[in-house]
């Protein structure tokens, strides 16, 4: 698998990125440690060598996994990328959402926070420099340019090689830019979430901000797997979110069947087909995608196996547009 510039950043990743929120466990309904650890080991040894992480997910449980399998596949055969920001251990910021023992994460990105963040994660991932230090969410308390220095001061020291930002607007990403190089931003883009090509990728193809397209596979709903009668287990947030709701379950799964003959053709499940679709749209750098086990990770990294034919692409993109997301479920 042939690895991508980021943006103007020296940091070249693979166009497939491991997402390691649901290996922290919290908010996917459990996992299994040996399961992820095989994921990441798999998806290794098929060219996925960047893994996404954050302190938040598990609440430092993914950090550490991540570091535990970067001490086999070797510190200088992977890219880190990890986010801060998000902070459950002061009360400092803006509230955000319980923890799982009942207390209250916070988003802050304030100088305090930052350095204590940047020394937990070196920690947990056994490493002493990450590869691209992203802002997770914006914090409404501390302006960004007051972050923004802090983290050219990580990147002076050595401890970061880049700097992204996750989920932000295009005038905070503009002001961020005036302060340093930002390489990335990382947000939510799947066929049924496009909200960020009427403003963010046409800054970030102007600017030559490499994008990093998180729930391309719309949290599991794209793969065709989540049926109306499909089960879901323990904490499990997704149940909640108005794209597993019906009507919008229901048509997403008719759209899928109209595309599958595509997946077909190509002999490849409808993930493999939406994960090669997305890449594959103007702006976009690399797609985040979750696996909780070997199985899961192989599929996602065959999804650059094959090429989408231009009829094949404009074939998949009318169906889509008639596909309708209700948005007040």
């Amino acid at each position: 698998m042939q690895k991508v510039q980021l943006g103007k950043s020296d940091l070249k990743i693979s166009p497939i990125v491991f997402g390691a929120w649901a290996i922290g466990g919290q908010a996917w309904g459990g996992n299994d440690d040996r399961d992820a650890m095989e994921a990441m080991k798999t998806s290794f040894d098929l060219g996925v060598t960047s893994i996404d992480t954050a302190p938040v997910y598990g609440f430092g449980h993914s950090e550490s996994l991540v570091g535990k399998a970067i001490q086999e596949l070797g510190r200088d055969n992977v890219e880190i990328l990890t986010k801060f920001g998000f902070n459950w251990k002061v009360e400092k910021g803006e509230y955000q959402f319980p923890t799982s023992d009942g207390g209250k994460t916070y988003a802050y990105a304030g100088r305090d926070g930052i350095t204590q963040e940047v020394e937990d994660s070196l920690r947990r991932l056994g490493t002493d420099y990450i590869d691209l230090y992203q802002i997770h969410r914006p914090d409404a308390t501390t302006p960004v340019e007051e972050t923004m220095e802090v983290l050219k001061e990580l990147q002076e020291q050595g401890k970061i090689r880049a700097i992204g930002m996750s989920n932000h607007t295009v005038e905070l990403m503009k002001r961020a830019d005036q302060i340093i190089d930002l390489a990335s931003t990382q947000s939510p883009y799947s066929m049924v979430y496009r909200k960020i090509e009427k403003d963010i990728i046409p800054y970030c193809l102007e600017d030559q901000v490499g994008i990093l397209a998180y729930s391309p596979l719309q949290r599991g709903l794209l793969t065709g797997k989540i049926t109306s009668d499909y089960v879901f287990k323990g904490d499990d947030h997704r149940p909640n979110t108005k794209w597993f709701k019906e009507p919008n379950r229901s048509r997403t799964n008719e759209f899928l069947q109209k595309i599958k003959p595509i997946a077909d053709e190509h002999g490849v499940p409808l993930a493999q087909l939406v994960i090669n679709w997305t890449i594959q749209r103007p702006g976009i750098t690399a797609a985040l995608v979750g696996a909780r086990n070997a199985q899961q990770a192989e599929e996602n990294a065959k999804s650059m196996s094959f090429e989408l034919s231009k009829d094949e692409i404009e074939r998949i993109n009318a169906e889509l547009e008639k596909v309708v997301i209700d948005h007040n479920v």
